[in-house]
């Protein structure tokens, strides 16, 4: 047995640093820290000072299916209308902690 648990541990921690993090993986409080630094001027407190109605509170993530991990990380990662892309800005890492940050803010309800 301890050889098994051995060998799983070992399995997992060779998969981790061949591959990057797994997707589970996110970094809320880095998040937070990405968030801080980018997106505060357009988005504090989960509202939107460009258009007041798509704010990044839990109702309008989901009437406008931006309700997703993947939803999220692709506006960030490609902009869309007022909101500029961040991609060569921040880090694929970066915008994985700072959608996953978004979306458990959402849940807290900002």
């Amino acid at each position: 047995m301890k050889k098994l648990v051995s060998f799983v541990l070992l399995a997992l921690a060779v998969t981790v640093f061949a591959f990057g993090r797994p997707a589970w993986a996110a970094d809320i409080e880095h998040g937070s820290q990405v968030f801080s630094a980018n997106c505060t001027a357009c988005h504090m407190g989960g509202g939107n000072v460009v258009n007041a109605a798509k704010t990044l509170k839990k109702d309008a993530l989901e009437k406008y299916g931006m309700d997703s991990l993947e939803a999220i990380k692709n506006q960030v990662t490609n902009g869309k209308n007022a909101m500029p892309s961040f991609l060569g800005r921040l880090s694929p890492d970066d915008i994985e902690d700072v959608a996953a940050y978004v979306l458990s803010q959402a849940d807290k309800g900002w």
